[in-house]
């Protein structure tokens, strides 16, 4: 049995996986010792996830999702997404950031490297970042300075995409 799809179904594949990285085999998601990030590394990246369970939880209470609302949009399972918004050491996987991404329409690129799977070369992003964090309080509802705070990280976010496709 032979599988065939079209020229299209192949394009819209293509734009659907965005601005993504695509690697495979076994090296793809686990570097080798050498490669792995030091302790100041390994420190950015924990400040990043921070910030990015922080914004999981924010962007979906934003949407108005609630956890079920938001995995089912999203395609994913709502025990993953409770434990990214509850447990910073947590490293999601990357088909989980995609997903995200393309359901709050933010650079995934971007979010992989809040997430902690991809290396930050911008100090002022890690900076947002952890300011982002530190700014954004466990409430019911979004407060004026939360909203704000998001907003403004949301652009962050969509602005360094923009610069790096100029």
């Amino acid at each position: 049995m032979r599988l065939e799809r079209s020229k299209e179904w192949w394009m819209a594949r293509v734009r659907r996986e965005g601005d993504a990285a695509v690697s495979a085999g076994l090296l793809a998601l686990d570097p080798a010792p050498e490669a792995r990030p030091s302790s100041a590394q390994a420190g950015a990246s924990d400040e990043s996830r921070i910030a990015f369970g922080k914004f999981v939880h924010l962007m979906r209470r934003h949407r108005g999702f609630s956890m079920e609302q938001l995995a089912e949009a999203a395609e994913l399972e709502a025990s993953e997404l409770l434990v990214i918004e509850a447990d910073v050491h947590y490293v999601p996987e990357p088909r989980t950031v995609f997903r995200l991404a393309q359901t709050f329409d933010v650079s995934q690129r971007r979010l992989m490297q809040l997430a902690g799977l991809s290396a930050a070369n911008d100090a002022g992003f890690r900076e947002e970042a952890v300011r982002f964090a530190a700014r954004s309080e466990a409430v019911e509802k979004l407060t004026p300075d939360e909203s704000s705070a998001l907003e403004a990280f949301v652009a962050v976010l969509s602005e360094q995409e923009l610069k790096r496709v100029k």
